[in-house]
C-alpha cells in the first residue's frame, strides 16, 4: 500500500547531511514494511536485523564497541557487504537494545558515508534520540486518503483535495460516495492489517477479529514497557479512552477507569501512555486524551460496524469521528487543544503550528445549528481560520468554512 512516508525517506536518502533515521511508532502501524519496501526499491542491497529475534546481533551490539567493530560485525553476520550509498542497514526494534543509540550516533559521525535507518516501537526517548543526532519520523495508521489509495480511488483522493483548495461544492454523487468511503474508514480504521483484510474481499466481517488481535497486542506492549508498579493502571487508562469520548464534559473523569480511580494514582500511567504514542492529547484546563487510531477506538467501545456505516449521530459514532480528526491533525504536525465557555459553547479543536492558529467545529447531524465558531470569534476576538466539518458538502460561510468531515486530512 502506497505511504506519504516514502517521500520522506527518500528525501531523506538524498540529503547529504542525513542523520541515522529513526522511524518510532506503534505496533502494527506498518514500520518495517515501509523500510524493507523502500530498500527494495532505493538500494541494491539490505542488510536487515530484527534485534527481538536476532539474539546474537542483539546481545553483541548491547556491549559497547567501537563503531568500525560494530560495522564489520554486522557486515559478517548478514553475509553481505555494506557499501556506502548502495547499502542500507536496517536495525529493526532497536527499544530491545537501549544504548544502541551512543553507538549509531558516533557511526553517523565517524562514518557519515553509511545509511542507516533504526525502527523503535513506540515513542523513542528524546534523551537518547535527539534530533541532534537523528532524522526522525513518527509513522501513524494510514490516514484516509492513503485508505482512499489502497482501494483504488485515486481520482476521489484527488478530487477532495481539488474542492477543498477552491471551497467548491463536490457534488452530490462524488459526496456520497466519499462519505460512504469515510463511514467505511471509521470502521477499518487505519491499521495496516484491518485495511488489508477490507480489500482482500471488501467485506468487514473478519476485521473485528483482526482489531481485536491488534488491541491485545497492544496491551501486550504496555505490560512490557510500562514502568514497574503501573502496569496495570496504563493499560486500564489506555482502554477507558474511548469511553471518555462518548460522554459530554472534556473533563477527564477518573471513575470511567475503574471503580474508585483518582487523579493521584493515575497521573504518572495517562503521563507515560502520552510520552509513549499511545494516545493522543488535547490540552487545555485539563486533559482530553483520544486513542490513536479510530478503528479501534470502534473496536473499544464494541460499537456493531453496521451502525457505523448507516452514519448516524450517536454518542460512539461521534467518539469514533473526533478520533478520526484527532488522528488526522496530529499527523498534520498541529498541536491539540480546545476551548469551552462554560455551558455556553465549546470548540472541540484548536490547532496551532508554526504560528498558524485554526479552530475547527464538527456536526454530524446535517444543517445542525450550530454558533459554537461564531461564538469563539466573539468571545476571543480572533481572527483565526475556522472550520466546520460536516457531513455536507463543500461551502463557504460568512464567518467559516463548512468542509466534508472526510476531507479532515486536507486541513
Amino acid at each position: 500500500m502506497r505511504r506519504k512516508y516514502t517521500d520522506s525517506l527518500i528525501q531523506w536518502k538524498k540529503n547529504p547531511h542525513r542523520h541515522p533515521l529513526l522511524l518510532q511508532g506503534l505496533r502494527q502501524t506498518g514500520k518495517t514494511w515501509l523500510a524493507l519496501d523502500f530498500a527494495e526499491k532505493n538500494y541494491k542491497n539490505t542488510l536487515y536485523f530484527n534485534l527481538e529475534t536476532d539474539k546474537p546481533v542483539a546481545d553483541y551490539l548491547s556491549v559497547s564497541r567501537p563503531p568500525q567493530d560494530a560495522l564489520l560485525f554486522l557486515e559478517t553476520y548478514a553475509g553481505k557487504p555494506l557499501k556506502p550509498s548502495v547499502s542500507l542497514l536496517i536495525l529493526d526494534n532497536i527499544q530491545c537494545v537501549p544504548k544502541l543509540s551512543t553507538l549509531l550516533a558516533t557511526i553517523s559521525l565517524d562514518h557519515p558515508q553509511y545509511h542507516i535507518l533504526a525502527i523503535h516501537r513506540g515513542l523513542a526517548s528524546p534523551e537518547l534520540y535527539n534530533k541532534n543526532d537523528f532524522d526522525i519520523i513518527s509513522l501513524y495508521p494510514l490516514d484516509f486518503e492513503e485508505f482512499l489509495w489502497a482501494n483504488a480511488e485515486y481520482a476521489l483522493s484527488r478530487e477532495i483535495r481539488r474542492h477543498f483548495s477552491t471551497l467548491t461544492p463536490l457534488g452530490k454523487e462524488l459526496h456520497q460516495k466519499a462519505l460512504s468511503q469515510f463511514y467505511l474508514y471509521l470502521v477499518t480504521g487505519g491499521m495496516p492489517l484491518s485495511v488489508l483484510e477490507y480489500r482482500k474481499e471488501k467485506k468487514l466481517l473478519m476485521v473485528p477479529d483482526i482489531q481485536q488481535k491488534l488491541l491485545e497486542l497492544i496491551l501486550g506492549d504496555i505490560s512490557n514497557q510500562a514502568p514497574t508498579g503501573i502496569t496495570r493502571h496504563c493499560q486500564n487508562a489506555w482502554l477507558s479512552i474511548p469511553a471518555q469520548l462518548e460522554k459530554s464534559g472534556r473533563r477527564f473523569q477518573y471513575s470511567l477507569i475503574t471503580k474508585g480511580a483518582t487523579a493521584k494514582t493515575y497521573e504518572k500511567p495517562l503521563d507515560w501512555l502520552l510520552r509513549s504514542g499511545y494516545a493522543l492529547a488535547c490540552r487545555q484546563t485539563s486533559l482530553h486524551l483520544y486513542p490513536t487510531d479510530c478503528g479501534l477506538c470502534a473496536r473499544v467501545l464494541g460499537v456493531p460496524s453496521y451502525q457505523l456505516l448507516t452514519g448516524s449521530d450517536t454518542p460512539a459514532s461521534r467518539a469514533c469521528t473526533e478520533t478520526f480528526l484527532a488522528q488526522h491533525f496530529t499527523r498534520n504536525g498541529y498541536t491539540l487543544s480546545y476551548w469551552s465557555s462554560g455551558n455556553q459553547a465549546e470548540v472541540p479543536f484548536l490547532l496551532e503550528k508554526e504560528g498558524r492558529h485554526i479552530a475547527v467545529d464538527y456536526r454530524l447531524t446535517p444543517h445542525q445549528k450550530t454558533r459554537n465558531l461564531t461564538r469563539f470569534r466573539a468571545e476571543m476576538n480572533t481572527n483565526a481560520e475556522m472550520y466546520l466539518l460536516s457531513v455536507e458538502d463543500f461551502r463557504e460561510k460568512e464567518n467559516y468554512h463548512i468542509v466534508p468531515v472526510y476531507a479532515g486530512f486536507c486541513v
